[in-house]
């Protein structure tokens, strides 16, 4: 009688006292990890489900998604991964949208004094030592370092710069080789940079040196569902916008 009675109060419970079902599966570059774990304890405040966030290179996300990976909206750091899973029909047509940009900047750690002027040949070595490298992302994948590696030629300095470069699977770690003193410069977003009290800036690279930092958001083909749409409209909207640019983002029209 006993066990009768507690199924019939779950049968009469509610929808709100019930179990919300699993949130969104967000796939992020790393340099987002901030402004979307902030957003996403906004959407939860919300009465939302909570979505769930996986940060890493674009590149790599974008790879898991190619191979079946469980996941609702991608949001790239650069337009050639994004790119990348269009031409392979894995975004869902008409929700591609690219609303943030970003700087590229030379850091060191905090307590190692001097700036450096990102003109054409700037001797960037003499600031490294025999030793010391500079820390980014893998050109060969990863956004930043893809954006480091054109800024640096831009200067016409890549040649001698890349034997030197500690090349890390994200921004966040190349941005934590900085922090702890393994390199003595790094190449990360500025978003990163201003996140981080371990580190300053000491340059930033002239905006004309590298493509535009834009950050493509869009639905996954396989997720065209009303509540992921609903997540989506927040992370790109109007209620979004304060916390980008508070994070240092730029909001782009």
């Amino acid at each position: 009688m006993r066990r009768r009675s507690l199924l019939l109060a779950g049968l009469l419970a509610p929808a709100s006292a019930l179990a919300q079902a699993p949130g969104a599966t967000v796939m992020a570059a790393a340099s987002l990890t901030d402004a979307l774990r902030e957003l996403g304890q906004a959407w939860a405040a919300k009465g939302h489900s909570a979505p769930r966030f996986v940060f890493a290179a674009s590149s790599a996300l974008a790879r898991q998604v190619e191979q079946g990976a469980p996941a609702d909206i991608f949001m790239s750091a650069d337009e050639p991964w994004a790119d990348y899973l269009q031409e392979r029909n894995l975004l869902l047509p008409g929700t591609r949208v690219s609303p943030l940009g970003n700087r590229l900047v030379l850091i060191a750690p905090a307590d190692q004094p001097g700036d450096v002027v990102l003109a054409p040949g700037v001797d960037l070595l003499a600031r490294l030592g025999p030793t010391g490298r500079i820390a980014t992302g893998d050109p060969a994948s990863v956004p930043v370092g893809k954006y480091a590696q054109a800024a640096l030629t831009k200067l016409g300095v890549w040649d001698r710069v890349q034997p030197r470069l500690a090349r890390a699977e994200n921004v966040r770690a190349a941005l934590l080789l900085v922090e702890r003193g393994e390199a003595p410069l790094g190449i990360v977003y500025a978003t990163d940079a201003a996140a981080s009290p371990g580190v300053r800036v000491v340059g930033t690279f002239p905006e004309d040196s590298h493509p535009p930092i834009t950050y493509p958001f869009a639905i996954l083909a396989r997720s065209d569902r009303p509540e992921v749409r609903a997540l989506f409209a927040f992370l790109t909207g109007p209620e979004a916008v304060p916390v980008y640019r508070r994070l240092g983002f730029s909001v782009r029209p």
